[in-house]
């Protein structure tokens, strides 16, 4: 899986749930919220403060090492 902007959360999760942390470590404590699911990064990133581009980056890394 390759991730972007766009990737919704709950798509995120179900590919590799461990993933969740980079969402915690940025503020998003509501991952399992099922209204977080249907949010994109770009959305969870906006309302939390983030810079959607590292966390995009840091996801992408992470799941480069685990294939």
């Amino acid at each position: 899986m390759t991730v972007t902007k766009d990737t919704l959360i709950g798509d995120l999760l179900a590919n590799d749930m461990n993933a969740a942390r980079f969402l915690f470590e940025m503020g998003m404590h509501c991952v399992g919220c099922p209204a977080s699911a249907m949010e994109s990064l770009e959305e969870a990133c906006a309302v939390h403060g983030a810079d959607v581009n590292e966390l995009v980056g840091k996801i992408n890394d992470y799941l480069a090492q685990q294939a």
